[in-house]
């Protein structure tokens, strides 16, 4: 993807806006002095041009202060206002401007003539128009100087600088990175996380979303700003959900294909993205990559914006059941149905690992479902393979830390996830159960039977204390603490 240019002179300008538009005069004469940048803006073209044509100088003068104009044009204006004062018969006003402003003093120096007529009409009692003026007019001046002055200044939007920090929160927002309803220190470049807010395992049914009878849930995940819970379902259906009702979001424009969720517009399709189906999907950071899996055993990056596969892993003897980015997006790990977890090297799309989870209890080597980032240690993943363990492994395939359901027959684990801070993991078994494990202390501290027939797969609220099963028995649950 092609990075976007920023000039430093834009930024510049964006803070002598903020400076001008409150009043900081000082720091706004010395940023464009040392710079040598300058705004060279007004609010209103129209306003500007009018203002000269019907000269009003007392309010022309304090915006032209500000601007950085061209000596001849600045000599010009200067020049009709000393005769417009003279006219008036202000002529302490005509003075001042005539012999202690800068544009004049340059006149007086390279033009002296021109500036030496200024002189000889400021001291005559009388006024003639057609001397001061010769074949032209004081309206056909200004109407020329308007039209000068015009084509050096812009217009552009009040509190740019402002507007852009809250575009970049919104977009954070819309990213997962900032919750919604936080502070946000903007020097530090964090929210502000209440030191209050403990993660808690879920103990407690909030809501059951029910299905049609022959439906059932394949898949659920939080969009990141955690706004909506979307759901696709084996009849094909996706849905968007209130998840604080349990009900359709009625609202939106949509409701039958999650694309772009306000408009139902398709904005992206990846023909033969696969030679046989895909098996999961995650984005990178930024949004502009999609990482996917096959039962076809590669993973492939895709642009977003051109739609092309960009990269391919191959290495894996089976399916690919599921990959994610590290958290600098360096390398890329997947997780397999030949029992290993690998780690690439998105770059060069060379595998720089392989390893295996431990051995199930019973014995011999199961498929690796899922893989998870690790919050607090961008290092250590989670690897979830078909087992009674779950584990937290470094990239080069040493266990840290395992945690186990206890059971050697009826307890093995089908799906995870971690809470968004890392301090639980939840695991839900083929006895349909969910395990909530303290990552603390690695022992097992609740459990709970969550569905009635086969659990599918399980996903955390992505800032809140909430957690989504979804069952054959054609439900999707909500859990709270």
């Amino acid at each position: 993807m092609s990075t976007l240019e920023i000039e430093a002179r834009d930024v510049i300008k964006i803070v002598l806006q903020f400076c001008k538009e409150n009043s900081l005069h000082q720091t706004f004469q010395t940023l464009q002095n040392e710079c040598q940048v300058s705004l060279n803006t007004v609010d209103s073209l129209e306003t500007f041009v009018a203002d000269i044509n019907s000269g009003r100088w007392d309010v022309i003068l304090p915006q032209v202060a500000q601007l950085k104009l061209p000596r001849k044009k600045l000599e010009d204006l200067y020049e009709q206002i000393v005769l417009e004062m003279i006219e008036l018969r202000e002529l302490d006003t005509a003075r001042a401007i005539l012999r202690q402003t800068q544009a004049m003093g340059f006149m007086k120096q390279e033009q002296p003539e021109r500036y030496l007529r200024l002189e000889h009409l400021l001291v005559r009692t009388y006024f003639d128009p057609r001397e001061a003026y010769h074949e032209s007019s004081k309206e056909k001046r200004r109407s020329q100087i308007a039209q000068a002055l015009a084509s050096e200044v812009t217009v552009v939007p009040p509190s740019r600088l402002m507007a852009l920090i809250g575009q970049s929160l919104k977009w954070q927002q819309h990213q997962g990175l900032l919750p919604p309803g936080t502070q946000f220190d903007l020097f530090r470049g964090t929210a502000a996380v209440k030191a209050d807010e403990e993660e808690m395992y879920p103990t407690t049914l909030a809501h059951t979303i029910k299905f049609g009878k022959q439906s059932h849930p394949e898949c659920a995940r939080f969009s990141p700003d955690g706004q909506y819970l979307v759901s696709c379902s084996v009849d094909g259906f996706i849905e968007v959900w209130d998840y604080i009702s349990g009900k359709l979001k009625k609202d939106l424009q949509y409701q039958a294909d999650v694309w772009r969720i306000r408009t139902g517009q398709c904005l992206r399709r990846l023909e033969r993205a696969h030679s046989q189906g895909v098996t999961s999907l995650s984005f990178s950071r930024d949004g502009s990559q999609l990482l996917s899996t096959s039962f076809d055993s590669t993973a492939r990056i895709h642009g977003l914006k051109s739609g092309k596969a960009l990269k391919e892993f191959r290495g894996h003897t089976s399916y690919v059941n599921d990959a994610i980015f590290t958290s600098d997006g360096g390398r890329v790990i997947t997780a397999s149905s030949d029992c290993t977890v690998k780690v690439w090297d998105v770059k060069t799309t060379d595998c720089i690992q392989t390893f295996k989870p431990p051995p199930p209890l019973k014995g011999g080597d199961v498929s690796v479902n899922s893989v998870h980032l690790f919050p607090k240690n961008s290092e250590h993943i989670v690897v979830c393979n078909k087992a009674s363990s779950i584990y937290i492994m470094t990239l080069q395939g040493q266990v840290v830390k395992s945690f186990s359901s206890g059971k050697r027959e009826g307890g093995d684990f089908v799906a995870a996830c971690i809470s968004p801070k890392g301090e639980w993991i939840y695991c839900v078994g083929e006895d349909r159960n969910i395990y909530c494990f303290s990552q603390q202390s690695g022992k097992l501290e609740h459990l709970m039977k969550a569905h009635d027939k086969d659990i599918i797969g399980v996903t955390p609220h992505p800032h809140r204390n909430l957690l989504v099963t979804y069952s054959e028995d054609s439900t999707m649950k909500i859990w709270k603490p």
